[in-house]
């Protein structure tokens, strides 16, 4: 349990090639805006909100220097177009805290994101739309009141968007927010987000993955390992697997997510209900 400071270089590097496609694409053709947005931009995108979540849980500083976490995320936000690092970690704390909490982990779909996405073809849209319930979803189920930090957040992307705008022009800001948006939603990183915690196996409630897009998402797919231990970086989840194999080999797991939004699309029996919701009793502490 310590910071994985090769977080920060790898965030840095991230950043300066956006910056640098940024640079490229304002001039080529909308086709091949588009065509790349979704070939490289999402993929780095979708990193980059896993690299967020690295540092929700101080993987970059340690919790020793929790704000210069908070600074870092937001400047690690600054290519997805779109302000989500301080509002990111201050409700994903509550998953770790209360998972499938009922009006606490925003995680969990909406009662009408169930009854309305629940054929082939509706399932297929809301995988599309992923983005877009993760963003309203939290002002539907445990809105919170806005923090500096957060108006911070916001302020400092957007001056980054007009700054991307004014130098580079719409093809570049266009560029930036469709790859956050399409990386988000019907992409094979996106697998994750339905892999994670939804009951494909009833009894079992989270599940990990341990196929290759492992070595782009910060090892995400050891999601039984972070669950476990979420303070300890995901570089090292691997290591937490071999050591303590007897208690993750034998468990149901996932070698691939693009098999994972197939079987979604395809299952009737599993939808956006497909979660495990509980009751929560005492008292709930929320950041």
């Amino acid at each position: 349990m310590k910071p994985d400071y090769n977080l920060i270089w790898v965030v840095v590097l991230m950043v300066l090639a956006q910056l640098t496609a940024f640079y490229l694409v304002k001039d080529l053709d909308w086709k091949w805006v588009i065509f790349w947005a979704y070939v490289f931009g999402s993929c780095i995108s979708h990193s980059m909100t896993l690299a967020i979540h690295e540092i929700s849980h101080n993987s970059a500083f340690g919790n020793s220097k929790a704000m210069w976490n908070r600074w870092f995320g937001i400047f690690a936000n600054l290519p997805l177009g779109l302000p989500y690092s301080i509002s990111f970690k201050r409700y994903h704390m509550d998953h770790h805290r209360y998972l499938g909490g009922d009006g606490i982990d925003v995680d969990i779909p909406t009662n009408f994101e169930g009854w309305f996405f629940c054929t082939r073809f509706r399932k297929f849209i809301w995988i599309v739309l992923q983005p877009f319930f993760y963003a309203i979803r939290p002002l539907c189920i445990n809105p919170k009141p806005i923090t500096r930090l957060e108006m911070i957040n916001l302020l400092a992307q957007l001056s980054f968007d007009v700054v991307i705008y004014y130098l580079w022009g719409v093809k570049s800001t266009f560029y930036m927010l469709a790859g956050s948006v399409l990386g988000l939603g019907l992409h094979p990183i996106s697998g994750h987000f339905i892999a994670e915690h939804y009951m494909f196996l009833k009894g079992h409630e989270t599940y990990s993955y341990y196929g290759p897009l492992n070595l782009l998402t910060f090892n995400v797919g050891y999601h039984n390992e972070h669950h476990d231990f979420p303070n300890i970086p995901g570089k090292s989840l691997p290591l937490v697997k071999k050591i303590a194999a007897e208690y993750y080999d034998n468990l149901p797991q996932y070698n691939s997510w693009i098999k994972v939004l197939y079987d979604f699309v395809m299952d009737d029996t599993i939808s956006p209900y497909s979660r495990m919701k509980r009751q929560l009793k005492g008292e709930v502490k929320q950041d």
